[in-house]
């Protein structure tokens, strides 16, 4: 018994009458008999009682009237609930970042993409670049924000926004009211670096751009993550130097101070796979770049 054949019992079932039945499903009435008595060989069951005057359902065909109602529904409901998956809709996201980028436009693309795709359940996921590099391979991530950009050429790569290093240090060291700092006053400070581990990242590309700036960085600590390096700097284990957007937000013991010459700048980007076909992936970086470009 196909699908099609469930659907004509249920006709009949529900009208208890095999013309009404007949043209509620527009066909003839001798097609849609056949149908029923092949439906009732296949199950070796009786499912109508045929009197002269009036038809009833056997016990059989109630059971089969209840389980087919049932199969329907759920057949309905299994093809919108798949339209909306490939309308991206409904559905799921995983998605990693780098932590810089809960500083910068990352919730505000998060609360933008929940407010128009409510249905769509989001994964977020912190990771290194490198991890994040791997995740993406693997299939195990559908978007990474990344910093710097993941190259790949399995990798499809949208930069969201540039921006310029400042400097983080301890509350306690005493700035009068400059808010500019050069990297010549370091010498004496641990710059506090990250990640650790794997290289390189952030921290290499923030040794080459003081390096490039004529200041070797003598003081070196390194940490695993930009949390724990702003932890080390309220208490007044070193500087950091990172991005701009990290300044926004207020953090008590650290203060910040702008970089003056600019000794390089850093991007935010969003990464994919270069054959992912999933439409609410595409809404999400859609979303995303609507959201820098208001920014920038």
């Amino acid at each position: 018994m196909n699908l099609r054949q469930l659907t004509y019992f249920i006709a009949v079932a529900e009208e208890l009458h095999f013309g009404r039945a007949a043209e509620r499903l527009d066909m003839a009435q001798p097609p849609l008999s056949r149908q029923i008595k092949q439906i009732e060989e296949e199950l070796g069951a009786t499912l109508f009682n045929r009197g002269r005057s009036a038809i009833t359902l056997t016990q059989a065909g109630e059971r089969l009237l209840e389980r087919g109602r049932a199969i329907l529904a759920q057949m309905e409901d299994t093809r919108l609930e798949v339209r909306r998956l490939g309308q991206g809709a409904e559905g799921r996201l995983r998605i990693g970042f780098v932590g810089s980028a809960t500083y910068g436009i990352l919730p505000n693309i998060v609360k933008s993409f929940r407010a128009n795709y409510p249905d769509v359940n989001l994964s977020l996921i912190p990771m290194n670049n490198a991890n994040l590099h791997r995740a993406l391979v693997a299939r195990e991530l559908d978007l990474a924000f990344a910093r710097p950009a993941l190259r790949d050429p399995e990798f499809l790569t949208k930069e969201l926004m540039e921006e310029k290093l400042i400097l983080a240090l301890p509350d306690t060291v005493d700035t009068g009211s400059r808010t500019i700092a050069r990297l010549e006053r370091l010498a004496t400070h641990n710059l506090i670096l990250y990640p650790e581990y794997p290289r390189p990242g952030y921290g290499d590309m923030v040794l080459r751009a003081c390096e490039n700036a004529g200041f070797p960085v003598p003081l070196r600590i390194w940490v695993m993550d930009l949390h724990t390096a702003l932890s080390l700097v309220a208490v007044g284990e070193g500087v950091c130097i990172v991005p701009s957007s990290v300044g926004s937000t207020p953090r008590r013991g650290v203060k910040f101070l702008n970089i003056e010459p600019e000794i390089a700048r850093t991007s935010l980007s969003i990464n994919l796979r270069v054959d992912e076909q999933g439409v609410h992936v595409h809404n999400f970086v859609r979303l995303a770049q609507q959201v820098a470009r208001k920014v920038i």
